[in-house]
């Protein structure tokens, strides 16, 4: 629910849902499988938040979407920056969108050709990769009407069909995954769908093992783990089977699609699940030799690494990400070396060393500020933080709170 407050931490937004659905603690424990004095220090912050799986069993129990429960991400950066998410909505929610019978192109209609709007397209995904979510939201509105342009001329059955169904397979996955990205869930979903009947109509193998990492981070956002991995595997198999051992593009998106499903493996508490699907990916990252970016997937050994350390996370092994979250990051991009970051600092803050987790933060910050300052996961972070401070101040005292009231994390 977005205007529930972003310093409200996610006991508080358990004891809020729970109120409104009308549930005592003795009833939502019950139905949760835990004690009341469980759910009662939930609420109230005196045990830490519980792991991700749990939190996807509660917002099923509350009849809320997980997000509600996680604190969504919202882009204003600035009184001059705006949220544009709802034009985004609009694009993909036009009724032109339902049928091609009822609302076609007008005969003299000028459809765009597939490669400058591929163009405009790739550079959105550079600016997602740069973490700077908010010039792709502003940028989605006009790319996804392009994309419906393009099916309308691929409905023309021009020699460039195929090129126009890939253009905008690759403009829904940019949506789907950036609206997963930050929590809008529901639409992510919608873009997702798209993306992979467009991929469908390519008729080219990589371009939907591409769209379908757009459907496994939806799913994943919605708390659907079993189904993201499902998904993962399939197309995991489908891919194997059509394309050469040798080709680096698609070593990196089926490798990628296993991590994906390694993650949602992992939120579903299904560790050997998930080790063997990273181990599949690490097979790849050898063969692939060092770290790329085909696709836009960053692929490759250290990607593998950062993904077996969140896993660790998701799986409460908080000594591994200690232990191995040192990971160099600096040539990776800027999206995926702050969600790193971002997941280094949760383990060190968990393992009580709030100087270092401040100091991750910090430089994830300085990376990307959008990035940190709209995460729920820092947000969290930083109240941890807060609570492990001196109770007498001191100058890393300011400089936490002084960033928290930045993530919005306190009033």
């Amino acid at each position: 629910m977005r205007g529930l407050g972003d310093h409200l931490s996610i006991g508080e937004r358990i004891a809020f849902y729970r109120k409104r659905r009308g549930y005592t603690q003795e009833v939502l424990a019950g139905l949760a499988g835990r004690s009341t004095d469980w759910l009662a220090k939930i609420e109230t912050g005196r045990r830490k938040p519980p792991r991700i799986d749990m939190l996807t069993e509660l917002a099923h129990i509350l009849r809320v979407p997980l997000g509600d429960l996680l604190g969504q991400t919202v882009l204003v950066e600035s009184g001059q920056q705006q949220d544009d998410v709802p034009a985004v909505r609009d694009a993909l929610m036009s009724p032109r969108r339902l049928s091609r019978l009822l609302f076609g192109p007008e005969v003299e209609a000028q459809l765009p050709t597939p490669a400058p709007v591929a163009v405009r397209v790739e550079h959105a995904w550079n600016d997602y990769q740069g973490g700077r979510l908010g010039s792709v939201i502003a940028a989605l509105p006009a790319l996804l009407r392009a994309a419906q342009e393009l099916e309308d001329r691929a409905a023309r059955v021009g020699d460039d069909r195929r090129d126009c169904w890939a253009v905008s397979a690759r403009t829904h996955h940019l949506a789907a995954t950036t609206l997963a990205k930050i929590g809008e869930s529901d639409i992510s979903w919608l873009a997702a769908e798209r993306a992979m009947r467009a991929a469908d109509e390519s008729d080219d193998p990589l371009v939907l093992a591409s769209a379908a990492r757009s459907g496994t981070h939806s799913l994943i956002a919605n708390g659907r783990y079993d189904d993201a991995l499902e998904l993962g595997n399939t197309a995991a198999a489908w891919l194997s089977a059509r394309v050469s051992e040798t080709d680096p593009a698609a070593l990196s998106l089926l490798g990628m699609i296993h991590l994906r499903a390694a993650v949602a493996a992992a939120r579903h508490q299904d560790r050997p699940t998930a080790t063997t699907l990273l181990d599949r990916a690490e097979e790849l990252a050898d063969d692939l030799g060092s770290d790329e970016n085909y696709w836009q997937t960053g692929f490759g050994p250290t990607n593998v690494a950062l993904h077996r350390l969140s896993v660790e996370l998701d799986l409460d092994n908080i000594s591994y990400v200690i232990a191995h979250g040192g990971i160099d990051v600096d040539h990776m991009p800027q999206e995926r070396s702050v969600s790193h970051r971002i997941d280094y600092a949760r383990g060190l803050s968990l393992a009580g060393r709030t100087d270092d987790a401040f100091v991750a933060l910090r430089t994830a910050e300085r990376t990307s500020p959008q990035l940190v300052r709209n995460n729920p996961r820092v947000r969290e972070t930083l109240r941890d933080l807060i609570k492990q401070s001196p109770v007498t101040g001191g100058a890393r005292s300011s400089e936490v709170f002084g960033m928290a009231q930045r993530c919005r994390a306190v009033q």
